[in-house]
């Protein structure tokens, strides 16, 4: 069982409260992979966006920094948007990292939650579907060239065809760990098992539960290829403090200035604080002490089976301070628990 973390770089608030500087988020966001590093996390994944209210548009950059200066956690993107990417260019920047990471790149690829990227790099919003099937496709076929050694050709609609090409820099052991990324779409967790990719997961909201039916296609799909399934991963927000209320104050106004801002443009009412409680009590916000989000997580992990659990744990403006705290008792504390509270279950089982 895997933990890890998730930050989309957020922009925060300073001392003073006024927003602080895309750059000075990024070096935060970087201090905080080396703490999670630090205390034991499994993976730190940066997300990324194209918009004023976050700092992160380039994960490789920002990954790179955090791998200098760390030895042992897995380092990945939460997701790479590749429908307006170049696949080709996504391999050689991600395959890069991974030489200079030692071989602890990973990459989540996505369609994003947010369109900001298809104007900006002037692809047409129309051909949506299209693109990221296509350029799904072709990631695939270069992970095989990069594999297999040899030569890749490959032929769509979105770029001209490639004959007999070879793409650098090829990875040491012919293994780029890449993930799909979805967000509930059944087609999405099919694909991600006619490509030979590991699924993640992004439960938001709502009892986690529902998402066992996805679980189970996945699994459908490999058992009808006659193959073994690979691990499926749980992406949720959440939370640390010492204590319930503490967790609770803190995180309940930069988390529905996030949520009302985002729902503003998407046409949702804003968040009230009964909706907030219901996603703490019964849904998929991991938030509380360490004893209570443990418990959360380990009962998450043991109804879908999953083999890793990265907790998003950036909020709108929640400031840098009370973040490095939420990911020392995420690695010294919450980490630990889940993994006894798992191995207790799995110790019941076999008793009976």
């Amino acid at each position: 069982m895997e933990m890890g973390l998730d930050t989309f770089g957020d922009i925060t608030a300073g001392p003073n409260g006024s927003p602080l500087s895309h750059a000075a988020v990024l070096r935060n966001v970087i201090a905080e992979g080396v703490l999670a590093d630090q205390v034991g996390a499994d993976f730190f994944g940066v997300g990324e966006h194209h918009r004023a209210d976050f700092a992160i548009s380039a994960p490789e950059i920002v990954l790179a920094a955090i791998a200098g200066q760390t030895s042992r956690i897995h380092l990945g993107s939460a997701v790479t948007v590749l429908s307006s990417d170049d696949p080709i260019r996504v391999f050689q920047r991600f395959s890069t990292l991974n030489a200079a990471s030692n071989g602890r790149a990973e990459i989540i690829l996505g369609r994003g939650s947010f369109t900001e990227s298809f104007p900006l790099f002037g692809f047409p919003l129309d051909k949506y579907e299209v693109l990221f099937e296509e350029k799904l496709d072709l990631f695939a076929a270069v992970l095989k060239q990069d594999r297999t050694h040899e030569p890749l050709s490959w032929k769509g609609t979105t770029r001209p065809p490639l004959v007999q090409r070879r793409v650098y820099p090829a990875t040491e052991f012919g293994e780029l760990t890449t993930w799909i990324g979805v967000g509930g779409s059944p087609e999405s967790v099919v694909r991600a098992a006619r490509y030979d990719m590991p699924l993640v997961l992004a439960i938001i909201g709502g009892d986690p539960r529902r998402f066992a039916p996805y679980v189970a296609l996945y699994h459908r799909a490999f058992e009808q290829k006659g193959t073994k399934p690979l691990p499926i991963a749980v992406h949720s927000p959440g939370y640390i403090a010492d204590t319930d209320v503490q967790a609770r104050e803190d995180f309940w106004l930069p988390y529905k200035g996030m949520r009302d801002r985002i729902g503003a443009e998407r046409g949702w009412p804003p968040m009230s604080k009964a909706e907030f409680e219901q996603e703490i009590q019964h849904g998929s916000l991991y938030l509380g002490s360490p004893e209570t989000v443990a418990q959360k997580i380990a009962a998450t992990v043991r109804a879908l089976g999953v083999a890793r659990f990265d907790l998003k744990y950036s909020a709108g403006t929640l400031s840098h301070d009370k973040m490095m705290r939420a990911i020392e008792l995420y690695g010294t504390r919450v980490i630990p628990r889940v993994r006894e509270l798992l191995a207790e279950a799995s110790m019941t089982t076999v008793e009976r």
